[in-house]
């Protein structure tokens, strides 16, 4: 398994996440806001029901983005913290949690106390980490004996629509890095307990969340894919125009009778214990 292979090399070897993400992730922040971000709403409240989120539970997001989950957290009554290597998108994220305590910085070095949080989750996060398992290891240090630490990553490929769009941006993209894990490095089920076993979690349940992409036209829908770190990775190397291309030729199958779009996606969940 890559992560397997990657966690046992020497963390000062690999690159911090914030090399890695800041400036891809942070580069179209209010449309991956306004627009992406909301694709992952359904997972967000999921999570959130199935451990049973309450009222003034301290809660951490490691790579919160924009902060949608954080602001469905503080909506529910908890006491929000979270992390990004993103300044720009945690700019939106201050925005939409003024109470929180939303800092930049490492996935691989949080800046909170041991054992301080009822709730950690890493949200599509901790498979983009400049080294995941040191990552997963740090989101255990600092949760409570006992607390969830929730590993939510994409769901398997095979199948899944919204798989076709990424895999349009690939012919885009320069070569990544060896052992570079994938998009969807943690999809099988047999490897993400794995993971979070080799962190020191106890894996327990694992469920899947439909959470489909949505656009009113493809004008919107195009700002939306745009927004990701990994489209404007293409960007860099072959220009807007060249992946709107590849993106208006994937979205094709997907066109409504009204002009929208609706695209299937799936994320899968993993609650494990601190």
């Amino acid at each position: 398994m890559l992560l397997d292979k990657e966690n046992a090399m020497n963390s000062e070897t690999r690159p911090r996440t914030a090399g890695i993400n800041a400036r891809p992730w942070g580069a179209r922040a209010r449309d991956w806001a306004d627009i992406q971000e909301g694709g992952c709403r359904p997972v967000y409240l999921a999570v959130f029901e199935r451990v049973g989120l309450r009222s003034g539970a301290a809660y951490l997001d490691v790579g919160c983005g924009a902060g949608m989950a954080s602001q469905i957290a503080a909506e529910r009554g908890a006491r929000v913290s979270g992390l990004d290597a993103a300044g720009n998108l945690l700019a939106i994220a201050r925005e939409r949690v003024p109470d929180g305590e939303l800092h930049v910085g490492e996935l691989e070095s949080l800046p909170f106390a041991d054992h301080s949080f009822d709730l950690v989750t890493g949200f599509n996060s901790f498979q983009f980490a400049g080294n995941p398992g040191v990552a997963l290891a740090e989101a255990r240090r600092v949760a409570k004996p006992g607390a969830y630490v929730v590993i939510v990553t994409w769901g398997r490929p095979e199948g899944m629509e919204a798989a076709s769009l990424l895999a349009a941006l690939r012919p885009l993209l320069p070569p990544p890095p060896p052992g570079a894990p994938g998009p969807f490095a943690l999809s099988d089920e047999n490897a993400l307990r794995a993971f979070a076993t080799a962190a020191g979690l106890d894996p327990a349940e694992v469920f899947d969340v439909d959470s489909p992409w949505q656009y009113p036209d493809l004008a919107v829908a195009l700002r939306g894919l745009r927004s990701s770190g990994v489209a404007a990775r293409a960007i860099e190397s072959h220009g807007e125009g060249v992946v709107d291309a590849a993106h208006s030729r994937a979205l094709q199958p997907f066109r409504q009778a009204n002009g929208s779009y609706t695209i299937g996606a799936s994320f899968r969940c993993l609650l494990a214990r601190a």
